[in-house]
């Protein structure tokens, strides 16, 4: 089975080649990508190379397929897994497989044949016997794919804790009917992080979500609306803090003074942890969510509150299986919509020019569908680009009718219509 894949060789040294996939063993599965989410963590690994935790030593000589939030089909399964698996069957991965030996071991990062920017792949022996293969019931592919991003915000979620005073007990997770803060909110991760506070099983009473791009804010607010925030009992605020004076008094100010019980921060940016630690309320919770490319990036923490006013810090890199199976089941329900953290969409062409350059593309998510050849397109220049190219005009009608997102309407016309690779 040949197979075109997206490979790291080294830093900045990605390759879209063409390459024979070895015959399957009785303990393996064959799959074929559909699509694949672009994350910032790819283009971490891409930058860093071989320094990078999850990137085994000799890329140069045996390179690995990149991505790792895919979804696609089951081909062909090996012996000792067909009682649990079958052809046809839809399927994620979630990439964090915690193996014993290797607990920094990931699909898109370690492996020579599996990852998500691939036409076909061979998911190996160890992604089953840790159950990070995980069946896909739903009709649209890209829910797929943004199971493992989503995936990653409610383990965060989950990881925030609380305790009561004199116990020495940790609650886990955000505090139900408290006050929430979203910094740097208005990317696609914060978009998902918004969906899920709304509509998860602990929402907050107050929900603020700040950002310095009016534009990233304008659309979460069309999405995610406080009216609709209203109707869960949540009163949602927007706020560019851009040209604000006093960035602290004004976010204090919705909580009467008090302080946020859970502040997520977005974006490592050492002014933005700073901020975060200085609006927290007693037994308040930092969620450290975002990944910064720096080893040696820091902040400054005022311990004298946690000592004396019990706050404390957490974070995550990625979620776990069951954080994938929650995403999975509130996307299958209708309960959350991740699709607003896509804006961009591509083939498999266009994997090594985005991820290397995927901090200088404005916009949320990149989503590739991996057996299509296609330049990287935003949603919105849709309509403009089908002004000489039917294939757009008629995706920009679809997306307009869905409210400017993607859906599984426009990914069935853009399978059954783009250009294959």
């Amino acid at each position: 089975m040949k197979t075109k894949a997206v490979r790291l060789y080294g830093k900045n040294d990605l390759r879209l080649e063409e390459f024979e996939l070895p015959p399957i063993k009785d303990n393996e599965i064959l799959a074929r990508v559909v699509s694949d989410s672009l994350c910032m963590s790819s283009y971490k690994a891409a930058i860093q190379g071989n320094e990078h935790k999850r990137v085994p030593k000799d890329i140069n000589k045996n390179p690995v397929i990149i991505g790792h939030e895919f979804c696609g089909e089951i081909i062909e399964v090996g012996k000792k897994w067909q009682d649990k698996f079958r052809p046809g069957d839809k399927f994620t991965v979630q990439p964090a497989l915690n193996l014993k030996d290797n607990p920094y071991a990931a699909p898109g990062y370690s492996f020579q044949y599996i990852g998500g920017d691939a036409t076909y792949i061979i998911i190996p022996n160890e992604v089953m016997e840790q159950n990070c293969l995980l069946i896909y019931k739903g009709d649209a592919f890209f829910y797929g794919s943004l199971a493992e991003p989503m995936s990653c915000i409610i383990g965060a979620f989950h990881a925030s804790y609380h305790t009561e005073p004199g116990k020495y007990i940790h609650k886990m997770g955000t505090l139900e009917g408290g006050n929430m803060a979203i910094l740097a909110g208005a990317g696609p991760m914060g978009l998902g992080a918004i969906d899920y506070a709304i509509h998860g099983p602990r929402p907050p009473k107050v929900l603020v979500v700040t950002d310095i791009n009016e534009q990233r804010l304008s659309r979460a607010m069309s999405i995610y609306t406080p009216e609709e925030a209203k109707k869960y009992g949540v009163d949602l605020y927007y706020i560019n803090t851009a040209n604000t004076q006093d960035v602290e008094k004004l976010l204090l100010s919705f909580t009467d003074g008090k302080g946020f019980d859970d502040v997520f921060v977005f974006a490592p940016v050492k002014e933005l942890v700073e901020l975060a630690d200085r609006i927290l309320a007693r037994d308040g919770c930092l969620n450290f969510f975002a990944g910064p490319s720096d080893p040696n990036f820091s902040a400054l923490l005022n311990f004298y509150n946690v000592h004396y006013n019990s706050t404390h810090v957490v974070g995550t890199s990625g979620g776990n299986t069951d954080d994938m199976i929650e995403a999975l089941d509130l996307m299958g329900k209708g309960i959350i919509n991740p699709a607003a953290m896509i804006t961009h969409i591509g083939g498999l062409n266009a994997v090594v020019e985005t991820t290397l350059n995927l901090p200088k593309i404005p916009g949320g998510k990149k989503l590739i569908y991996t057996n299509i050849e296609l330049d990287l397109v935003a949603i919105e220049d849709f309509k403009e680009k089908g002004k000489e190219d039917p294939l757009f005009a008629e995706l920009a009608k679809i997306v307009e009718r869905n409210n400017g997102l993607w859906c599984k309407e426009a990914e069935d016309f853009l399978l059954a219509n783009a250009k294959k690779i």
